[in-house]
């Protein structure tokens, strides 16, 4: 194979991969609260403690990843292009 078919094959499993995730679970973890919904603050004894809640995530700790979110826009704008 030639490099560039191999890097053609390469990213097309690359893609199908991730398009197979994002249709399996949507939702990831919350890059800033690592899945917690709040951060972690330590009192003055060093003992960790909730902190506030995540305004990223709204303290859910999840969000909605990249691919998902340009699947749900495309398909709603072809729903709203066919009525």
């Amino acid at each position: 194979m030639t490099p560039a078919l191999l890097a053609i094959a390469l990213l097309l499993i690359v893609t199908l991969s991730y398009a197979s995730l994002c249709a399996a679970s949507p939702f990831g973890t919350c890059r800033k609260c690592n899945g917690l919904g709040f951060a972690l603050a330590t009192d003055r004894k060093g003992k960790p403690k909730r902190g506030k809640t995540c305004r990223r995530c709204k303290g859910h700790g999840l969000r909605i990843r990249a691919g998902r979110w340009l699947y749900n826009r495309a398909a709603r704008t072809y729903r709203a292009g066919t009525r």
